[in-house]
């Protein structure tokens, strides 16, 4: 059932263009059915999870490799496809509707690829075999290229897709390699299996470059420092997208590899070091650049990257309790966050504004997605009775119970300090500011509204019934610790010294929001900030790339085709004698080993006498056709030794460029005159020479070489019974390489279409000249 529901969900994406252009403007509602059916459908099969149970189905894909489409749902995955397909319906409800007054083609494009990244998402999160993971994860970048860059019309979003493709994918590179050492030392893909057989991994000579490459991985795709820069430049994307992707779900993929990841390095020194590390930096980077952020989506981003370093450290804490606040802080981030960048959205779309400076006023005018607004900061800033008060308390309580230094504890409270600020900005400055009245371009509309607020008001009453995602949270710490942990999820626990810390943490919350404004008073600040936490560093690294490309274009280039070709033969030459004198080895053949052969013998003199009239033809017509004489000789030479079907495809290879060359040249003028000098031909007459006696010598020692015939009995005895074959060279052709002969086939037909693209031009302008005339 799982690979049926990820099967019909990617099914339904792809007709989801047309579905929303036909039902326009209802085509979000009538969309967003599937998202929701698949939230019923996991909702149903993990309320009959418990403890560490699981739901698995296995379909082999490559056996032969070991690779399977396994599909796991358990307490931990369970928590994410609800989350992404939760999130999903109000996305896709919300994207109708921001889009009702767009071009339907183009709402319609846009609701495709929101609803084929949740699909890849829930892939990524349901798969067990790292392969397949791999696979999923890197549709993620792909999609979210996309969706970043979907107005490619404006050079920002171009800019901001192309950075997060450069990052993400490289680093999808690293998980990739990472991902082959694990597979290579254990002898398996299985996920559950990696974490299973965590101290054979950590033994193994492997663990420690495996453990970099998965974190870089992770890190890249989480947007951890120094990967931070390319989420908030990511807001490029329409509004539903920054919700989906860059708020809730679509960046957690990194926290989600990690946390699955833990307990299989748990043993590795400095693994969880490294984490809390990562995750203290990333948290103050993100609280720095969001108190000098000044565009409402901006700020939002920014508040993400210090969210998302908040639970890279709380992976790297240890103790089941630790597991417990990941999760809790997974849920509750998801659902205010985008219950936020909604009303940011509705902001931005009503008023065509995204400046909070210049955003006031709003909250008569918005008063649902201000209701919202508020009540998703109440849970962002960790206010009672809201789930961001349960989470915050379990954020403090994991540190203390695991004995972190007060230093992580201090810089914790400062940034959750920071998120009670951004808080209060996102829900006071645009919809209470007196200062500016913003002019409302476009009313609130159900499409709009349904989302913040189902977001914000779940937020509230799980805060007041807190026991209800109990079954969630249990099944999941279960899932991430390894066996079954009794969880105490409630909203009050005391007088504790947790309590005391998110006291501190709200008045230090409300100080700084008073001194918000003298903060955004000092432009140097934020442009020195930029400079140093921005991607200056990223940009640097980027221009030198393409200055260094320029470059080398420019020297290589250089419009000498003989130099060209010249390099090319030299650098084969370099490699192959570089090769043999390496290997320690010295051909031998033994000449009277062979018999004389008149027929072959005549063959070959023709060849040789047409590649020396090609080195004397003054002309480019008989130079084509002297160099003709060795493709058809060699096509005589392979019919004389029993094979006609090489034979058959080299002439007609030979006919084909013949006649191409011939229409090519009928283009140019005939005769040319010699433009290389003595000393160039008696270079090129050495260039030649050399390669020509490197080929003799090889081929001489190969025939002399007593052949190993255990392919060729391979493909004599398996191509009738497992290819269904009697030619055995066409099976080899078709089968056995049968992928290397599409390529060829690629590469001949692009080859045709160009010239036959280039001639109909030389024909189109040959016309138009004699009309002109």
């Amino acid at each position: 059932m799982l690979l049926a529901a990820l099967l019909i969900s990617f099914a339904v994406s792809a007709l989801a263009p047309f579905v929303a252009r036909r039902l326009a403007p209802y085509g979000g509602w009538i969309l967003s059915l599937l998202p929701a059916g698949l939230f019923a459908f996991f909702l149903g099969k993990g309320l009959g999870l418990s403890g560490t149970g699981s739901i698995v189905e296995t379909v082999e894909w490559v056996p032969a490799l070991g690779i399977s489409l396994t599909l796991v749902l358990d307490g931990f995955s369970l928590l994410f496809a609800l989350l992404v397909t939760g999130i999903g319906t109000l996305v896709t409800i919300y994207a109708g509707a921001y889009f009702a007054e767009a071009p339907p083609k183009e709402g319609a494009r846009f609701l495709a690829l929101i609803l084929f990244f949740m699909s890849a998402m829930l892939g990524t999160v349901l798969a067990d075999d790292l392969i397949v993971l791999y696979l999923f994860w890197e549709s993620t970048s792909l999609l979210s290229f996309l969706l970043i860059g979907f107005h490619a019309e404006r050079p920002a979003a171009r800019k901001a897709a192309l950075q997060s493709l450069l990052v993400t994918a490289g680093g999808g590179l690293c998980l990739f390699a990472g991902i082959l050492l694990v597979g290579g030392a254990l002898g398996t893909w299985s996920l559950a299996a990696v974490v299973a057989r965590g101290d054979e991994l950590v033994a193994s000579p492997v663990a420690l470059p495996a453990m970099i490459l998965l974190l870089l991985g992770a890190f890249t795709k989480s947007a951890q420092f120094p990967f931070h820069f390319w989420l908030p430049a990511a807001m490029e994307a329409p509004t539903p997208a920054s919700a989906f992707l860059h708020s809730a779900t679509m960046v957690k993929l990194g926290v989600y590899l990690l946390a699955r990841l833990d307990r299989a390095f748990d043993g590795m020194p400095l693994f969880g070091e490294t984490l809390v590390f990562v995750g203290l930096l990333t948290m103050a980077v993100g609280a720095i650049r969001a108190v000098a952020a000044a565009g409402y989506k901006a700020l939002l981003a920014q508040s993400t990257v210090a969210s998302l370093g908040v639970l890279v450290m709380l992976i790297g804490v240890p103790g089941p309790l630790a597991s417990t606040a990941t999760i809790a802080f997974v849920l509750a981030h998801a659902l205010y966050k985008a219950a936020l960048f909604f009303c940011a959205g509705t902001v931005i779309h009503a008023t065509h504004e995204s400046d909070l400076p210049r955003l006031g006023g709003l909250g008569r005018r918005l008063p649902l997605t201000a209701a919202a607004a508020c009540l998703a900061a109440l849970s962002m800033a960790g206010l009672p009775p809201t789930l961001g008060f349960i989470t915050k308390e379990y954020l403090f309580e994991s540190q203390l119970d695991a004995g972190t230094a007060w230093l992580v504890v201090t810089l914790t409270v400062v940034v959750n300090a920071v998120f009670v600020a951004i808080a209060g900005i996102a829900a006071l400055r645009p919809f209470f500011s007196k200062e500016v009245r913003s002019e409302v371009l476009h009313p609130e509309s159900p499409g709009l509204v349904a989302g913040p607020l189902a977001l914000g008001l779940l937020g509230l009453a799980f805060g007041l019934v807190p026991a209800v995602l109990l079954v969630l949270i249990e099944p999941a710490t279960a899932a991430l610790v390894g066996r079954s942990v009794d969880v105490s999820f409630s909203l009050w626990h005391g007088f504790t010294p947790m309590l005391v810390l998110s006291a501190t943490v709200i008045a230090l919350g409300i100080g700084l929001l008073f001194f918000w404004r003298t903060l955004h008073h000092r432009p140097e600040l934020r442009k020195v900030e930029e400079m140093v936490l921005g991607d200056a560093g990223y940009q640097f690294v980027f221009d030198g790339i393409l200055s260094l490309a320029g470059r080398t274009t420019r020297f290589l280039q250089n419009g000498d085709q003989r130099r060209y070709t010249a390099t090319a033969v030299g650098a084969a030459l370099v490699i192959v004698v570089a090769g043999v004198l390496a290997s320690g080895t010295v051909p031998v053949f033994d000449p009277a080993s062979g018999t004389f052969d008149l027929p072959s013998a005549i063959v070959l003199l023709v060849m040789c006498s047409g590649a020396v009239a090609a080195t004397r033809a003054m002309s480019l017509m008989r130079t084509m056709l002297s160099v003709s004489a060795i493709g058809f000789g060699s096509a005589v030479l392979y019919l004389m030794n029993g094979a006609p079907d090489i034979a058959f495809t080299q002439f007609s290879v030979e006919v084909l460029v013949a006649v191409i060359l011939v229409a090519l040249l009928l283009q140019v003028p005939d005769r040319v005159e010699r433009t290389r000098q003595p000393g160039e031909k008696r270079r090129d007459a050495l260039l030649a020479a050399s390669f020509g006696l490197v080929l003799f010598v090889a081929l001489a020692a190969t025939v002399t070489t007593p052949l190993d015939l255990r392919l060729s009995d391979f493909f004599g005895a398996t191509s009738l019974l497992e290819a269904h074959g009697r030619n055995v060279v066409n099976v080899i052709i078709v089968d056995y390489r049968g992928f290397d002969t599409l390529g060829e086939t690629v590469v001949v037909a692009f080859a045709a279409i160009t010239v036959w693209g280039l001639l109909r031009r030389a024909g189109g302008s040959a016309r138009g000249e004699e009309t002109t005339r």
